[in-house]
């Protein structure tokens, strides 16, 4: 098989594959974590995610410190499939500054990043485990099958729009970022990675991961603890982070976090809120309207089946009353 037809079975393995539907019925936000679930939002929906953060950065040996405030905003569209969801960030930040030498207000775009994610594979599609109805044991026995994870992959691109004050003077104007998403569920945790190569055609390239264990404690709150490992030739660190989610409504989240590095050059704390809000109104949901016609084909068999057991019944009425005539 040559090249290109390796790639035509890969395109049409990844974009004419049967759809499945990926929407819930609630709002399903990546915050406050900074990891990528890896189901899209669903086809036609529109999804806003915005957080606030402030910010004590210092470095022990530049010997110099910076507060300030940092916005996030990301857009999600689900896109042509369920399994596909376009993505747009922005992070904006503005801080004061200060050192031996100079004190000044810094403020500027710190990101922009556009990208497309995709669902190669979901364990659950098709898959409907069958209750034991002679064991309850067996019905409520961990299942390995929970190991097997669903798997998206990432592609974006860094939109370099700030003048050098929070980026490289090397660096350039459109740069590729790669991710792999893995997402497991345990009963109430879910466990999400991100495996990301980010910058990958500039001077420092960075790779690292992000691991997000998330629990649900009710209907409505849920709360999460995440890790963050970089790596680059200009910058390595960890970063630990968690806090706690609210779901006032089915399309309306809020939640509150805090977090910090491993190291002190620099070293900076963070804790802020955000909110989570999706407009759903245009959805379709291709399995529930699939039920609902072969509910209402099933309802119009069912009253033609008993129009035809009464009408049946009324003639043989109709014989039993005749043939108790012809006795009399």
């Amino acid at each position: 098989m040559n090249c290109f037809k390796l790639a035509q079975h890969l395109f049409l393995l990844l974009f004419f594959s049967y759809s499945y539907a990926q929407f819930t019925d609630e709002i399903n936000s990546n915050r406050p974590g900074e990891s990528m679930s890896a189901f899209s939002v669903g086809k036609t929906v529109i999804q806003a995610e915005f957080g606030c953060n402030g910010i004590n950065e210092n470095h022990a040996k530049l010997d110099y410190n910076a507060i300030g405030l940092n916005s996030d905003l990301t857009l999600r569209y689900g896109a042509f499939l369920e399994q596909l969801e376009l993505i747009m960030n922005v992070q904006y930040q503005v801080d004061w500054y200060e050192s031996d030498f100079e004190k000044k207000v810094r403020n500027d775009l710190k990101q922009t990043l556009i990208g497309v994610k995709y669902l190669v594979y979901d364990p659950n599609k098709n898959y409907e485990k069958k209750p034991n109805l002679y064991s309850w044991k067996a019905n409520h026995k961990f299942s390995y099958r929970a190991f097997i994870p669903a798997l998206a992959i990432y592609a974006g691109a860094n939109l370099n729009f700030s003048d050098n004050t929070f980026s490289l003077k090397n660096d350039p104007f459109i740069s590729p970022k790669a991710m792999l998403i893995t997402q497991n569920q345990f009963g109430k945790f879910v466990f999400v990675t991100n495996i990301f190569a980010d910058k990958i055609t500039s001077e420092f390239p960075t790779f690292g991961y992000v691991a997000t264990l998330t629990r649900g404690f009710s209907q409505r709150w849920t709360g999460f603890i995440e890790n963050k490992g970089v790596q680059s030739d200009f910058y390595t660190d960890g970063i630990i982070r968690c806090g706690a989610a609210f779901l006032m409504k089915e399309t309306i989240q809020i939640d509150a976090s805090i977090g910090t590095n491993v190291k002190n050059t620099p070293n900076y704390i963070f804790g802020g809120f955000g909110i989570s809000w999706r407009f759903d109104e245009n959805y379709n949901d291709v399995i529930n309207r699939v039920k609902k016609e072969k509910g209402k084909k099933d309802k119009g068999k069912d009253k033609k089946d008993k129009g035809k057991d009464n009408s049946n019944e009324k003639a043989n009425k109709r014989k039993d009353s005749f043939g108790l005539e012809i006795k009399k």
